[in-house]
């Protein structure tokens, strides 16, 4: 499948004032006792950890994040999808439903000498989704899913493990009665300021194990250009791909993969208030 994109937010304020032969610093500005934002974007396909969520089709995203200066902070985001409603073409053909993905987390956020560690919980929320009707029974479980997770940065590079503490994302192994619980994804990533036009280059690699299904288990990659327009609004043009098994992630609608090498645009608007 994705996510989807917690940020932190650092509010450093500095002001030169000079007057006459005299010249002097204004004392940084407090930090507020919180941060609250919200977003709405368009992308032209939502990629979750590198597999297409929308049938390789455009999505509209959205969220509303909150953040206390102690280091906690929680948040929502919410995306269209078509990959549950899509399983309903798997024979016998069923009506299965769930065309949004509803992700709330929250956690803390703390520095351990120069590392800055975030410890947090992630649930994906399809709403009305009937996924485990899906071929007439016995293809998938609910999707709903639970993560628990630890992130630490230091300089430009974020290091990522997400534990699932439920089944993942629906899939299930019926020949051996067995579920995907304690499956984890290790996430590598770095954010480099270009220094030219306000450009970021952010390159990731990461690797999904699903645990009792190998053939589910796969490593993906992306390389993303970003640029902050100011007044809250910025776009992104991403190379994305991945190693997955092509037949797993077929989307039973055309047959196509989803896991393709690509190239994905997004633009998005954030306010804070």
């Amino acid at each position: 499948m994705i996510s989807k994109k917690i940020a932190s937010k650092t509010v450093l304020a500095a002001l030169a004032v000079s007057g006459g032969a005299f010249a002097q610093t204004a004392p940084a500005a407090p930090e507020p006792d919180y941060t609250l934002s919200a977003n709405v974007g368009a992308i032209t396909d939502y990629r979750y950890r590198g597999i297409s969520q929308t049938r390789l089709q455009p999505a509209l995203q959205g969220g509303a994040d909150f953040s206390h200066k102690s280091g906690f902070y929680v948040g929502t985001w919410a995306s269209t999808i078509k990959w549950i409603e899509d399983t309903g073409d798997i024979a016998p053909r069923t009506n299965i439903d769930g065309p949004v993905e509803l992700d709330i987390y929250g956690g803390y956020k703390f520095n351990a000498g120069p590392v800055g560690l975030d410890l947090g919980v992630l649930r994906y929320q399809y709403v009305n989704n009937n996924l485990q009707e899906a071929g007439g029974g016995g293809l998938f479980k609910n999707a709903n899913t639970t993560e628990i997770y630890a992130a630490g940065t230091w300089g430009p590079a974020t290091l990522k493990y997400s534990y699932a503490l439920t089944n993942l994302f629906g899939n299930y192994n019926f020949a051996t009665n067995e579920d995907t619980k304690g499956s984890g994804y290790l996430d590598l990533s770095g954010t480099f300021e270009l220094g030219v036009w306000g450009l970021t280059l952010t390159p990731h690699v990461g690797y999904q194990h699903v645990n009792n299904l190998s053939v589910a288990s796969y490593t993906d990659y992306a390389l993303t250009l970003g640029k902050d327009f100011g007044n809250g609004v910025s776009v992104s043009l991403a190379g994305v791909g991945t190693d997955a098994d092509k037949a797993f992630y077929a989307s039973p609608v055309n047959g196509k993969f989803m896991g393709k090498s690509g190239v994905v645009a997004g633009v998005k608007y954030t306010h804070n208030f």
